[in-house]
């Protein structure tokens, strides 16, 4: 019997050059650019397996869909999806764990060079005359920052952030590194181990990238941004809601930290009350670290191969296993 495959919000991973051919491959594919919550039920109620992004597939939705048999999310983070609930239901759930390892690790710099360097604020300045006025050969509108002996502080370290590691000692940063999971510690970078609190306060850039769960949600609050230099800087490519933006806001006009730049939020797409939208020395970008071509090729394959595998009797990159 052929597959019913879904996929719910499949505008982002394929706007148009990112061919679904091995996915088409495994069975009957229902492509939908974008579900709304309500949508979600009626366009799974026939499907064995269903692909998200970000649409949410919570504990109410999991429980009506009792012909669904595998849900894989097309991304590395899976909170979109009540992953014990399915557990319950006996449905398995798959993410792409290092898909976007080389991209994100490389937008990561891409923020804090900007937060360095501000190239594009002297790029408009220098077509809007101001370097034929100034009368000199060289001019800056901010603090122009080294990284090389800056402390780097990583917290989360995985894949993407064991990468930003080693881009950060290619500079010649010292490295700082926080994870609930200390084993298998990277041999190929020169690192210490430090809590959170030790970095918030020794490091000169903290970096996010842990995963988003009932422990790390707004870690970066009041307490911990009281402990940071007022040198330092913040980005964050993970998860939006790791930070209290209230408290981050008040913090950056405070002059209490350097600066900021982020990838995500709280509520996406950003909302016109964020308090980061009017924050001093705060870059925003929207949700975009992930989204090179390559990245997404990566991403399309695994998840054909999470279908393949789940078809074939041997499911892989499953994240809620060892749930009851």
């Amino acid at each position: 019997m052929t597959s019913q495959i879904v996929i719910l919000d499949g505008a982002t991973l394929n706007p148009g050059d990112n061919p679904w051919t091995a996915i088409e491959q495994l069975g009957e594919v229902n492509l939908h650019a974008a579900s709304e919550p309500s949508e979600i039920v009626s366009r799974l109620k026939d499907a064995d397996v269903a692909i998200t992004n970000k649409a949410r597939l919570t504990a109410e939705i999991i429980g009506q869909l009792p012909n669904l048999k595998f849900i894989t999310v097309s991304a590395t983070g899976y909170d979109c999806v009540d992953v014990a609930a399915a557990a319950k239901y006996g449905i398995p759930v798959a993410n792409v764990p290092t898909y976007g390892t080389p991209s994100v690790a490389q937008f990561t710099f891409a923020l804090l060079l900007e937060l360095c360097h501000r190239v594009g604020l002297h790029d408009a300045a220098v077509k809007q005359g101001e370097w034929q006025r100034c009368g000199s050969f060289s001019f800056w509108k901010t603090p122009q920052i080294e990284l090389q002996h800056l402390t780097l502080g990583v917290i989360g370290f995985g894949q993407i952030g064991q990468q930003v590691a080693r881009i950060g000692s290619a500079f010649g940063m010292q490295i700082l590194a926080a994870s609930r999971h200390r084993q298998n510690a990277p041999a190929d970078i020169s690192f210490e181990w430090a809590t959170t609190d030790e970095i918030a306060a020794r490091a000169d850039v903290i970096s996010l990238h842990c995963s988003l769960n009932e422990n790390s949600t707004g870690m970066v609050n009041r307490e911990f941004l009281a402990r940071m230099k007022t040198s330092a800087f913040l980005i964050n490519t993970s998860r939006g809601k790791l930070i209290d933006e209230t408290a981050l806001a008040e913090a950056l006009n405070a002059h209490q930290i350097s600066g900021v730049a982020v990838d995500v939020a709280s509520i996406e797409p950003i909302k016109e009350d964020n308090p980061l939208l009017s924050a001093r020395n705060c870059v925003i970008t929207p949700h975009m670290a992930w989204s090179t071509l390559a990245a997404r090729r990566r991403m399309m394959q695994v998840t054909a191969d999470n279908i393949r595998n789940f078809l074939a009797g041997n499911p892989a990159n499953i994240v809620n296993r060892d749930l009851p």
